[in-house]
C-alpha cells in the first residue's frame, strides 16, 4: 500500500469511529439502529457530523447534510456507520438524499441486515457513486447487535440480570436485598437499563420490592428511560413506585414470557432488560427466552434458599444450559460477568 493510500485509510478509520461515537448519542431499544455519519471534504476535512436521534427523526445522513449549505457536499465522502436506506417511511431514503447533494463516495461499516431498508448500497453504486462496506465493521455489529438479533428473531433482545452473594444468593432469609452489591454495581445498572427500551419485573417483584424501574445517575433520572413492564396477575397498589415511572406502565396479564415479549414488540422496543424476580426469571430461561446474562457477584456469603432461579428444566448434567462468558468486569468490590447462551454464540 502506497502512503497516499495508507493516508487516507487511517483518515476514513478515524472518522468511521466518530461516527460510532455519534451514533451512540442516539436512543437505543427502539424500533430504529443506532446510526452516525461524518461527511469529508475533498480535502478530508470534516464539514458536518450527524446521528439519528430516535424514530421519526431525520436519519444520520439527512442530518449531517443538513449542516451543510446547498452544493456544499457535491463531491464530499459521507462515512456511514450502517449502509444508508433505500425505503421511505416516516422519512425519505438516505440514498437518494446522498445522491442529490452530489456525494461521491459513501463509506459504509455495516450493510443493513433489515430487507426492508436494505438496497442503498446498490442504488448509490447504480448513481455512479462510490460504495465501500466494512470498515470497522465489527465494532458497527456489536453496536446495534440487539437491534439486529430482534430483527432476526421477530421479538425484542433480552437480557436478564441479577445480582447476588458469591453463594448464588439473592437475598438473605428475610427477604432483604438492599444492598448486595455496592455503589459501582448498582451504577452499571442503571446506564445499562437505560441502553433497552423496556424493563420488567413480576407482579411479585412489584409488590415485595416496591422498585421504581427507573434508569438514574443518583438521584438524576438519565435522559433515557426504558418502558416499565409488569408481568403476572396481580396489580400494583395504586401508589406503587413504578405508577410514578416518567413512561407509561405496561401490564401483562399474564405468565407467558412470549405473551409479554409480544406486548413489549408491540410499544416499538426491540430490546428488554430482565430484573426478575426468580419466578419470572425462570420461566424467560426456561423458555430459551433470555439473550444475555449479567450476573453481578458481591464478596458476601448468604446461605439459605433465596436462589436467583428456580427449575429451568435440567433433569440431567447432560442437560445444562452452557453460557458463553463475553466480558468480566471489577466494579470496586464486585464483579460483573457478561454472558450468552452458547447457541446464541454460533
Amino acid at each position: 500500500m502506497d502512503t497516499a493510500a495508507a493516508g487516507t485509510e487511517v483518515l476514513l478509520e478515524r472518522a468511521m469511529r466518530r461516527a460510532l461515537e455519534l451514533a451512540r448519542l442516539g436512543p437505543s431499544g427502539g424500533p430504529n439502529p443506532q446510526v452516525g455519519c461524518v461527511l469529508l471534504g475533498p480535502d478530508g476535512d470534516v464539514l458536518a457530523e450527524g446521528w439519528h436521534r430516535g424514530a421519526g427523526t431525520p436519519h444520520a445522513e439527512a442530518d449531517a447534510l443538513a449542516k451543510v449549505p446547498e452544493g456544499a457536499a457535491a463531491g464530499a465522502t459521507a462515512v456511514v456507520t450502517l449502509e444508508p436506506c433505500d425505503h421511505t417511511g416516516r422519512t425519505g431514503p438516505c440514498s437518494v438524499a446522498l445522491i442529490d447533494a452530489g456525494v461521491a463516495r459513501v463509506v459504509v461499516a455495516q450493510p443493513d441486515p433489515n430487507p426492508l431498508a436494505a438496497g442503498g448500497a446498490e442504488r448509490l453504486r447504480a448513481a455512479g457513486v462510490a460504495v465501500e462496506i466494512g470498515v470497522l465493521g465489527d465494532e458497527a455489529a456489536a453496536l446495534n447487535e440487539r437491534w439486529a438479533t430482534a430483527l432476526r428473531l421477530g421479538r425484542p433482545w433480552v437480557t436478564a440480570k441479577w445480582a447476588s452473594s458469591l453463594d448464588g444468593r439473592i437475598a438473605a432469609a428475610d427477604g432483604s436485598s438492599r444492598w448486595i452489591t455496592g455503589p459501582a454495581a448498582r451504577a452499571d445498572v442503571h446506564r445499562r437499563r437505560a441502553e433497552h427500551g423496556a424493563i420488567l419485573v413480576g407482579s411479585g417483584t412489584v409488590l415485595t420490592d416496591d422498585p421504581a424501574l427507573t434508569a438514574r445517575d443518583g438521584d438524576a433520572l438519565l435522559p433515557h428511560q426504558p418502558r416499565p413492564v409488569v408481568v403476572g396477575l396481580r396489580e400494583p397498589a395504586p401508589d406503587a413506585a413504578v405508577r410514578a415511572h416518567p413512561e407509561p406502565l405496561l401490564r401483562v396479564r399474564s405468565h407467558d414470557p412470549a405473551a409479554a415479549l409480544e406486548a413489549i414488540a408491540d410499544t416499538g422496543a426491540t430490546s428488554a432488560f430482565l430484573e426478575g424476580g426468580p419466578t419470572l426469571l425462570s420461566a424467560f430461561l426456561a423458555a430459551d427466552l433470555v439473550d444475555e446474562v449479567l450476573v453481578y457477584l458481591a464478596p458476601t456469603l448468604l446461605g439459605g434458599d433465596r436462589l436467583a432461579t428456580l427449575d429451568l428444566g435440567v433433569p440431567t448434567i447432560g442437560a445444562q444450559r452452557r453460557l458463553t462468558i463475553r466480558e468480566v468486569h471489577r466494579l470496586g468490590d464486585d464483579l460483573l460477568v457478561v454472558a450468552h447462551p452458547d447457541h446464541r454464540e454460533a
